[in-house]
């Protein structure tokens, strides 16, 4: 692997940057200057060239990058004649000539193929000069690195530095914003160089400071990096803060710096500063005996000095040191620079009040002179390199600072040592050279086989030439080493090396950076073009390290071209095969053919002859020297890379072969005529529209890599398939058989190829298996053809070698068909594991058939056993299929449930003997289906089972009459039918609704705002017929789900003594208050059924759970029944007392009554709450105390009151039947009643109340009716008494529609009857406003309960004498 020249960035607009520098000379001067120079000039490449040597042709012609020719009509070098300066991080582009100066700053642009390219464009352009008659003589441009702690290494902005022959040094941004001047000597500025900061390599090199340094023709400037970026910075934040206030910008201080005046030498045109160095003792000693002679003293430290070199004549190279620590900076001039302002400013001050500002001009020709010059420090040279008749032009120093390049007015470029001062290298030929350095850095790769790997990473250096004259690029080794590349270009480029970095980086901030620079580059004017070098490192190494550097780049090479995307197979295999017999060492060469096998951009084609031509390349070889694994690795990929062109072409065959002869299918078909209208209907449930990316699609043809990824020969020569992944495995199954499955290839020739490889019949099989359980929807479209075709590949696969067992136990089942069983049961893929199975099952008959003749007759029976396990198998598939089928059926809109069960036969048999159960029990709730249709359902399946046709019928007919239910109309009723009538054992009705229940109170856990949830749970439970598994239900379900939230709700409302408010029911228990109540009227009722289930156990015997026989080998949890039956009997008195309290809960939450529940018990009482309910506790006898009796007889007073008011719906008939549940549910006066009675209330008092509420509302039929349970007539009487007063007190008294005839009867009343209406309050009725005919029944009423020796029964009479005047005149 060579060096290589690629282009990196294209320059924009570079005809309107040279018309715009050259714009005041014409095309014809340019001409005539052009021609005379050429004919002054001599043509020397003809023998310049005849110094290289002859084997440079040879690297010059393996170059792979080749400039373009130069068109005829090109415009004469102008870039010759400009000062060109590149960013290192090749942003920005600087291009100055005499006054003017153009900056190009890059740009990301697509071009015509889609790709993304650099390109540098015009930003800037304008004039620099500001001093009359000054030119531009260097250009530099730094970048400055950002201050940002999230900074990766980027520039935050780009200063550019002039130098100007007038002797100032100018710094602008890249928009071309000066931000500081400052005149450092009166010369021309020859030439700007900066050093940045590097971190050094060894603990034993020195710490080099960031400079920039400014060489005039007798003296040598020296900036600190440090405080120039903090100047720069400064600046440029004054800059950007004057032009957003729209102010003028104040003139920053100038520069602190270092002068020193190089003497003993002629002229100077260039320099290098080499840093801070230290010299060693012995050399310090040597110095000082040649200085001092024999006694003379040496220094305990060597002294720190500055080192610089220059070029120039008279000596041709000088040595000048700087001691640290001598020369303050010149700082005198920063004070004479405030103090003249001051003083100007004091003058102008002065003279505008005494009017002293006649004589503007000196005053302008005052500013106009240039600031004062502070003279430079004598430095004299050290030594140098007499020569002279040669002049030095150019100096560049290494990245290493050791090293530099110089150039000469005699075509020679020498390579000096600055450690020793000496020239250790010369090249002849290169006139008007251009110098650059290229560091390169040991890649990682390149030191795994090197015995110091753990040290640091090694650098090489190589120096770069550029001869212009004979348009050439060469890079040759450091120090002594060969040319390594040479490259054609052409012969007006320019060479940019920088030779620094980011200034303001140290190394606290580099850390974890990733400096993004480019050292060399070079500039083509004619193509538009920047390009760099590329050079890799194991050139400079030699022998067996070069060797094994070269084969990692070979790697490398290899590793680019297969990522690259633009690469077309014939190149890709022409680079592959080219790195691979070129590659060496045998653990390379083995990566790079596995890098290449793996590569999903190589077409097979490709990779079968790659490995072949590697093959033959190693077979060639001595069998010693070819490493073994190496090639059993080439042997093994190629055998499996001609299996899979096998398989394809197979595939690609038009002709297919039908099944054969012997294959029998008579039973497998009248099975799939058996089973089909199931079939149909799973097909059609579980084919709903679903979401699926392209490459997880079955039908994506498997890539060469994949295939070999996922097979491994052994030593042996057999074909191992590798089980990785779930989708691996079935994407290799769907690649071998899926093509004979759909009858598109021919069925023999793929298992005898396969069979020829070497591939075990067991994984072959298990692949068959697995394509046909994963693309059960394809197989559902052509079930018979499918199946058939299945047929064919297992006979084909169990007459292989090593498929079944010749020889096997005849007392044990064949280990084959024992792998096709246990592939369906653990299938979810019900219909194709069926499909599979019946298809298996006829094999084996065949395959028995077959070998029946040849074997004993002791072996029948090993046959009969492996034919009633598939017997036992394809009943249970059969089961699982309509199980499946049920489960499939979608739930309304908008109910929850979660996804659908997916059941197999493994795991209904881990799920226990409740698995069937608990997956109906989850459809059913999915499908809100209501507990007296599921109840109806199962009936119509005991009809079933009875053979009773007639009540079937009738049963029907009833259904008929009703309003037809959605599942009747798709089907799910018959569906549900089938599957109960397959598992009469595992869904018998109470254990499906023992399930239903535990499942939709399990639901309703999840999410207690859902009170329907526990609502329907109760449903379920009601209907359980055996009150053994109803009392073991309902105990379960109070002490895991209820008992902890009704115990919180029962603390709660005894603190806050009333209904709670919303916030404070979902603080403490978890749900709103809405959802609380229904909460505490299923608790009530819970604590009913448990009561009554535990009446009626003494009459029931408890049932016996059984399952079907294919199910027996259930292994797993008991069913909720059978833990059900294991529950303790229960305490009734303690239930009763629950009972009590949640009723009394319930009713304060129903009717917003204020009480405290848990203070209308004793403290026995309150202590037994919330026990288990199975335990025996103390529980409250004998008669109450009054007060507590008085205060629980007002409570249901109150809840009494609350029920009449909520009845009275004004929008509801007074006929209209009461609802079943809520505050207006006609239980509630009778529960009142029990409740009475339980806690010690009388409970005609609670009626007397009742009756007297209804009337008091205005609902005299449902008085009525209550006042036939009331016993004290008398009591009532005298209540009812008052209340008719009340009402014929606001008739005749307080009525505003008074009537003429009502007047004149109360004029006739008695006086006592009328003193008597007058001190009744009718404020007291809720509705005062009733019909007198319904007065009138109440009076007549009030008259038969009075008896005649009451007190107030001539009252009555006298009432009721009065309502019939008032009838008999209303109704006139």
């Amino acid at each position: 692997m060579s060096c290589s020249l690629y282009e990196f960035c294209r320059l924009q607009e570079l005809k309107t940057v040279r018309d715009y520098l050259f714009q005041n000379q014409g095309k014809e001067s340019a001409e005539e200057k052009n021609q005379t120079e050429n004919e002054l000039s001599w043509d020397t490449s003809d023998w310049e060239s005849g110094w290289d040597n002859g084997d440079n042709k040879e690297e010059e012609s393996a170059s792979s990058t080749k400039a373009e020719e130069e068109p005829s009509g090109q415009s004469p070098p102008w870039l010759q004649d400009c000062t060109v300066s590149l960013s290192p991080c090749a942003d920005l582009l600087v291009v100055a000539r005499e006054q003017k100066a153009a900056f190009l700053s890059a740009k990301w642009r697509t071009d015509d193929s889609g790709r993304e390219e650099m390109t540098l464009a015009v930003s800037w352009s304008g004039a620099l000069c500001t001093e009359e008659g000054e030119r531009v003589s260097s250009v530099i441009a730094i970048p400055l690195a950002s201050q940002k702690r999230s900074s990766t290494g980027r520039p935050d902005w780009t200063c550019i530095v002039v130098g100007f022959t007038s002797g100032y040094v100018r710094f602008y941004t890249e928009s071309g914003v000066l931000l500081l001047a400052q005149l450092l000597h009166v010369d021309p500025v020859l030439r700007l160089k900066c050093r940045t900061y590097e971190i050094p390599r060894h603990p034993g090199v020195t710490e080099q400071h960031e400079e920039l340094s400014i060489l005039y023709p007798a003296a040598l400037v020296t900036i600190d990096g440090f405080s120039l970026f903090q100047s720069l910075r400064a600046c440029r934040n004054q800059v950007a803060r004057a032009a957003a206030a729209g102010s003028d910008v104040v003139p920053p201080p100038p520069l602190a710096y270092k002068k020193w005046g190089l003497q003993e030498m002629d002229t100077i045109v260039d320099h290098s500063s080499a840093g801070v160095m230290t010299l060693c003792v012995f050399d310090q000693m040597k110095n000082a005996s040649i200085l001092g002679g024999f006694n003379a003293s040496v220094k305990g430290s060597p002294p720190a000095m500055s080192q610089f070199v220059t070029v120039g004549s008279g000596p041709y190279t000088g040595f000048y040191y700087a001691v640290e620590g001598n020369s303050q900076p010149l700082l005198s001039h920063v004070a004479l620079a405030v103090a003249s302002k001051l003083t100007s400013a004091l003058f102008n001050a002065a003279s505008g009040w005494l009017g002293w500002n006649k004589n503007k001009n000196e005053e302008e020709a005052a500013q106009k002179q240039k600031p004062k010059v502070e003279p430079a420090t004598p430095l004299g040279i050290r030594f140098g390199l007499p020569d002279s008749r040669r002049h030095g032009e150019s100096i560049c120093l290494s990245p290493c600072n050791t090293l530099a390049g110089v150039t000469d007015d005699f075509g020679r470029v020498a390579l000096l040592d600055l450690m020793r001062g000496v020239t250790i290298r010369m090249w002849k030929g290169y006139r008007d050279a251009q110098l650059g350095w290229l560091q390169v850095q040991e890649e990682r790769g390149d030191r795994e086989f090197s015995p110091s790997a753990s040290l640091p990473r090694r650098h090489a250096l190589f120096l770069i030439i550029y001869a212009p004259r004979r348009g050439i690029l060469e890079v040759w080794a450091m120090q002594r080493g060969p040319r390594v590349g040479a490259f054609t270009v052409g012969k007006h480029c320019r060479l940019l090396y920088a030779g620094y970095h980011l200034m303001g980086v140290n190394s606290v901030t580099s850390q974890g950076w990733q400096l993004h620079t480019q050292q060399v580059c070079l500039l083509d004017p004619t193509a538009g073009a920047l390009r760099t070098i590329n050079i890799p490192f194991h050139l400079a190494l030699s022998d067996k390290k070069n060797e094994r550097a070269r084969d990692m780049h070979l790697l490398k090479r290899l590793t680019a071209v297969l990522k690259s995307r633009d690469v077309d197979p014939e190149t890709l295999e022409r680079e592959a095969k080219g790195a691979l017999l070129e590659i060496k060492h045998p653990a390379i060469k083995k990566q790079a053919l596995e890098s290449l096998l793996s590569s999903r951009s190589a077409p097979v084609s490709c990779l079968t002859n790659v490995t072949s031509a590697l093959h033959d390349a190693l077979k060639q070889q001595d069998a010693e020297e070819v490493e073994a694994s190496l090639h059993q690795l080439c042997s093994s990929r190629l055998k499996l890379l001609q299996l899979y062109t096998d398989i394809q072409q197979l595939q690609s065959d038009a002709n297919t072969e039908g099944c054969s002869g012997n294959d029998s299918l008579e039973g497998v078909e009248e099975e799939l005529a058996r089973v089909g209208p199931t079939l149909q209907r799973y097909a059609r449930l579980s084919s709903k529209p679903s979401v699926s990316f392209a490459q997880d699609s079955p039908d994506t043809p498997l890539s060469a890599q994949a295939f070999l990824t996922q097979l491994e020969c052994a030593e042996d020569g057999e074909v191992k398939v590798n089980r990785s992944s779930e989708a691996e495995w079935n994407q290799l199954g769907n690649f071998l058989f899926w093509g004979c499955l759909c009858g598109q290839s021919p069925t023999h020739k793929v298992c005898d190829t396969l069979q020829l490889a070497g591939i075990r019949p067991q994984q072959l099989l298990s692949l068959l298996m697995s394509v046909w359980l994963q693309r059960e929807k394809d197989v559902l479209q052509r079930p018979v053809e499918t199946v058939r075709n299945l047929h064919t590949l297992l006979i084909a696969l169990s007459n292989m070698d090593g498929a079944v067992d010749e020889s096997w136990d005849p007392q044990s089942v064949s280990p084959w068909w024992q792998q096709v069983r246990f592939t369906c049961i653990q299938s979810h893929n019900a219909a194709a594991a069926l499909l599979a199975a019946l298809v298996a099952h006829s094999a084996t008959k065949t395959s028995i058939t077959s070998r029946a003749d040849s074997k004993l007759h002791s072996e029948w029976e090993a046959v009969s056993l492996e034919l009633e396990q598939w017997a036992v198998c394809v009943r249970q598939l059969e089961d699982v299929l309509v199980l499946q089928t049920l489960l499939l059926v979608p739930s309304p809109q908008g109910t929850a449930g979660g996804a659908v069960v997916q059941c197999s036969i493994k795991t209904l048999l881990e799920g226990g003997t409740g698995g069937i159960a608990d997956s109906v029990s989850k459809w059913v709730f999915r499908q809100s289906m209501a507990p007296e249709r599921l109840k109806e359902i199962l009936q119509r399946k005991e009809t079933d089972d009875a053979g009773d046709k007639k009540e079937q019928k009738e049963a029907g007919d009833e259904a008929g009459e009703k309003e037809k239910s959605p599942e009747d109309a798709d089907g799910t009723a018959e569906l549900l039918l089938a599957v109960c009538q397959r598992f009469p054992d595992s869904l018998s009705p109470d254990l499906l609704f023992a399930h239903c229940s535990w499942e939709y109170v399990v639901q309703w856990n999840k999410d207690p705002e859902e009170p329907r949830y526990l609502y329907s749970a109760m449903e379920h439970l009601k209907v359980i017929s055996s009150p053994h598994i109803q009392l073991g239900i309902s105990t379960m379900m109070w002490s895991t789900f209820v008992v902890k939230r009704f115990s919180a709700a029962a603390f709660l409302m005894e603190k806050v003594g009333k209904a709670p408010k919303d916030r404070l029911c979902r603080r403490d228990v978890g749900m709103g208050d809405k959802a609380m109540t229904s909460f505490l009227g299923c608790c009530v009722q819970l604590l009913q059924i448990l009561m009554e289930a535990d009446s009626a156990m003494e009459e029931v015997p408890a049932p016996e759970m059984s399952v079907e026989e294919a199910w027996s080998g259930a292994e797993g949890p008991a069913s909720i029944a059978e833990l059900a039956l294991e529950q303790r009997g229960v305490h009734y008195p303690l239930v009763q007392h629950h009972w009590l309290l949640a009723s009394l809960m319930h009713a304060a939450m129903s009717f917003s009554a204020k009480v405290k529940p848990l203070s209308l018990f004793d403290s026995k009482g309150k202590n037994a709450f919330f026990r288990d309910l199975t335990t025996i506790q103390l529980m409250p006898s004998g008669d109450m105390d009054l007060a507590l009796i008085s205060v629980r007889q007002e409570f249901l007073l109150r809840v009494l009151t609350g029920w009449v008011q909520a009845i009275d719906d004004p929008s509801c008939p007074a006929s209209a039947p009461l609802p079943s549940d809520g505050p207006k549910a006609d239980w509630w006066p009778s529960l009142c009643i029990d409740l009475g009675s339980l806690l010690q209330v009388n409970p005609d008092i609670l009626r007397r109340h009742l009756v007297c509420e209804l009337y008091n509302q205005g609902l005299d039929p449902r008085a009525e009716e209550a006042m036939l349970q009331v016993e004290d007539k008398d009591v009532l009487g005298s209540q009812l008494l008052v209340l008719t007063g009340q009402r014929l007190s606001y008739s005749l008294l307080h009525n505003q529609n008074q009537t003429h005839a009502a007047m004149e009867l109360l004029a006739r009343l008695p006086p006592t009857l009328c003193t008597w209406l007058k001190a009744m309050d009718p404020s007291e009725l809720r509705c005062p406003l009733v019909s007198l005919s319904e007065t009138s029944r109440l009076v007549s009423h009030l008259t038969e309960m009075l008896p005649e020796n009451h007190g107030q029964y001539s009252l009555a009479l006298h009432l009721l004498e009065a309502v019939d005047v008032l009838s008999l005149s209303a109704g006139d």
